[in-house]
């Protein structure tokens, strides 16, 4: 396994020109990671001079670009957006294949929850999409891979998919295991009510690359007061970011699993949100775990999967 990093601290300030990427880039020397993962917003042009610029100083400074986070909306009521939304996907894909070569994966979502877009209407406008999606992938050789998410910044409403039980429908109607899979985030499975464990169990041969985080809560409060209707959580503030492997995800079965199934792909960092010596903290235990769990034998293998996901108990603590 590698490991990548993603600037979640820096988040805003880079994509609204308060700090350029080639800042980042620097800034990142600092940690031992093997690639910086990207997001779309990062990039005020998608001109061929400016992408080759962001490629040498990626290069210079020892990286690869394994990933790049996009934030597509297929689930809006109005065509004209969803049809935006993929002539968006299809040039970021194009952009992921020339910062970092083939096999690089290019996130997918399903697009927004919004009001009146029944769970019906919308996986059908979700899987449309990829139909389109998956040719320009398999052209470029980028492999399109479907986060377990919650809600992108300049969204109004969470992620349409959020549940695990629509996020498993789309992700298994999809047949293509060369270019589509699972971008696999244990926090985000928390903030959707679910046990992360679990989650992974129905999902972990469809991995294809992993985000790295990890979520506490504050002293006397528990996930259960924070459940809407539907049994997800959203972001409480009673839900803090911390170092990886400091909080409610069990990380040691996490890797068990990854491993069982013959994972050995890139894991991304979405850490610093509070600095960056954080976010170093992070690497030196996902660098241990990758050490203390290694690769199988080749062909072997002890993964049974399981049932679908289920909520953490009332309390639960996994740290």
């Amino acid at each position: 396994m590698r490991v990548a990093a993603f600037p979640k601290c820096y988040i805003d300030e880079i994509s609204h020109g308060q700090m350029s990427l080639f800042e980042w880039i620097e800034q990142a020397q600092t940690l031992d990671v093997d690639g910086l993962e990207l997001y779309e917003r990062f990039l005020p042009s998608t001109d061929v001079t400016f992408l080759d610029q962001v490629g040498d100083a990626l290069q210079r400074h020892g990286f690869e670009m394994p990933m790049l986070c996009c934030s597509p909306d297929f689930t809006h009521p109005d065509a004209g957006e969803r049809q935006r939304a993929v002539d968006r996907e299809m040039e970021m894909i194009a952009v992921a294949r020339h910062l970092g070569g083939p096999g690089v994966t290019c996130r997918v979502l399903s697009g927004q929850r919004h009001p009146g877009v029944t769970d019906e209407q919308g996986i059908a406008w979700v899987l449309e999409a990829l139909d389109r999606l998956l040719p320009v992938a398999r052209q470029h050789d980028v492999v399109l891979a479907m986060e377990n998410h919650y809600k992108d910044g300049n969204w109004r409403y969470p992620e349409f998919a959020q549940r695990p039980e629509i996020f498993r429908h789309i992700v298994d109607a999809v047949q293509d295991r060369d270019h589509f899979g699972v971008q696999f985030d244990p926090s985000n499975a928390i903030v959707a009510g679910a046990d992360p464990v679990d989650f992974l169990r129905t999902v972990a041969d469809r991995i294809v690359s992993m985000q790295a985080s990890d979520r506490y809560l504050e002293e006397g409060h528990s996930l259960a007061e924070m459940r809407e209707a539907d049994g997800t959580l959203g972001y409480s503030p009673h839900l803090k970011h911390g170092v990886v492997g400091r909080g409610l995800n069990d990380y040691d079965e996490i890797f068990r699993i990854l491993r069982a199934v013959g994972y050995d792909g890139w894991i991304s960092i979405e850490d610093g949100l509070n600095g960056l010596e954080e976010m170093a903290e992070s690497v030196r235990f996902l660098r241990a775990k990758i050490s203390q769990y290694p690769a199988p034998p080749e062909g072997a293998s002890d993964f049974v999967s399981a049932a679908a996901p289920t909520a953490l108990a009332d309390g639960e603590d996994r740290s």
